[in-house]
């Protein structure tokens, strides 16, 4: 969706400063207030529920700085879209800022341009406006269930979400940059910073043509809001069908390379490896890698937690929420007898093909008892998810046909 539209026109001066100060809040301590049952494989079986943080309702603490945050899983069932005080957290560095005034912020395009340029909000606002709805999920989500366990954060699936993003398409800003032939790389940085003084700024680029593809872009808003301070304000990348780490928050810099990007969060971190479903055995060695790229198709049941009962022989309602990775939802099935047999479920509607898509079925349990629910997405490329997981050091890209265990009574 193009032009500026009301939204774009509504954002105020005085709506900008109210939101950059809600994030005066962001140095308040994290308390904890009640724990939630999170059982994973290698533990914890238990986390902290916290509120502490600004712009934020209840969540779940993986860590306080940088900030951690995990989406309660009830959380996706509510909709399509990720409530913002519900959207999960994941900054790389410690050193974040606790508020920005909106009318000092400038973006720097820079680089192999013909006209280097230092743009404002407002500057960002007279441009086409562009909306589109993509999961936002971290590449490590569900690391927890890795078998042998991996370090690193010890997701469980709630390290995603859903929101309808609205901004302008980077490639109108490159083109206001007039980008210079010969150029390879678009590199993007953040206003994050490390603590110790010689670690590497988190930086993350994408190939030119990718990044001139007409759907990459940058956001000031989610879901009809202003950004979350957490989430990235004022602006942050959003690169739909890839995975998180390329959607750089609090996004200030843009650099146009002629040459290959040899930063270390491209040229070392978030690799995998070059395998089918970036797959290989415990210990396996002499590995190819490459950065972590495109998403795998993935589904959930959302109305019923593992353990949950219902009762014999009566109608079940049954209902979640899958999406295709870097394509849409073609099917989802579910199968109650260990992926014996497979049914199809109803698909909601459709809102782009990045975004979660509802799907809906109802089931009978006919006899008591012990049950595996299954449900599997099939992407519109025909790529299905796997009935084996698959595992690899970094604990990234996990996708597997997830099981959800149903008690009938």
């Amino acid at each position: 969706m193009t032009g500026r539209g009301a939204f774009a026109d509504s954002i105020t001066r005085r709506q900008l400063l109210a939101t950059a100060a809600a994030g005066a809040m962001f140095s308040t301590v994290a308390k904890a207030e009640k724990l939630v049952d999170l059982p994973l494989p290698g533990g914890p079986d238990a986390r902290t529920i916290t509120t502490a943080f600004p712009q934020k309702g209840p969540m779940i603490l993986q860590r306080t700085r940088p900030p951690l945050l995990e989406t309660p899983f009830e959380a996706f069932d509510k909709g399509t879209l990720t409530p913002n005080d519900q959207f999960y957290v994941r900054w790389h560095w410690a050193v974040i800022p606790t508020s920005i005034d909106p009318e000092k912020f400038k973006l720097a395009v820079r680089g192999h341009v013909n006209q280097p340029l230092s743009l404002s909000l407002r500057d960002i606002l007279d441009l086409p406006r562009f909306e589109l709805v993509a999961v936002n999920q971290c590449s490590g989500n569900s690391r927890g269930f890795f078998q042998p366990r991996v370090p690193g954060g010890e997701w469980a699936n709630g390290a995603m979400g859903n929101a309808r993003w609205t901004g302008v398409r980077l490639k109108d800003v490159l083109d206001k940059a007039g980008v210079k032939p010969g150029a390879l790389n678009v590199r993007f940085k953040g206003m994050e910073s490390p603590v110790v003084e010689d670690a590497p700024p988190f930086m993350k680029s994408l190939d030119i043509e990718h990044a001139r593809d007409g759907e990459v872009m940058l956001a000031y808003a989610m879901n009809g809001d202003q950004l979350p301070l957490l989430n990235g304000f004022p602006l942050r990348l959003v690169v739909p069908g890839w995975y998180a780490t390329y959607w750089v928050k609090m996004l200030n810099d843009i650099e146009v390379l002629d040459q290959p990007d040899t930063n270390y969060w491209t040229q070392v971190a978030y690799k995998i490896p070059d395998t089918p479903r970036a797959n290989i055995e415990p210990g396996q060695a002499n590995v190819t890698m490459i950065p972590i790229n495109r998403m795998v198709p993935r589904s959930f049941v959302t109305n019923f937690a593992s353990g949950g009962t219902v009762k014999a022989a009566a109608p079940v309602s049954l209902r979640g929420i899958a999406f295709g990775g870097d394509c849409g939802v073609a099917r989802v099935d579910i199968s109650t007898d260990s992926g014996k047999t497979w049914r199809p479920t109803q698909l909601g509607q459709d809102e782009g093909k990045y975004g979660f898509r509802r799907w809906e079925t109802q089931l009978t349990f006919a006899s008591p008892g012990e049950h595996s629910l299954q449900v599997r997405c099939t992407n519109s490329n025909g790529l299905p998810q796997p009935d084996v997981p698959n595992w690899n050091p970094a604990g990234f890209m996990r996708n597997v046909i997830e099981s959800t265990r149903i008690v009938a009574i």
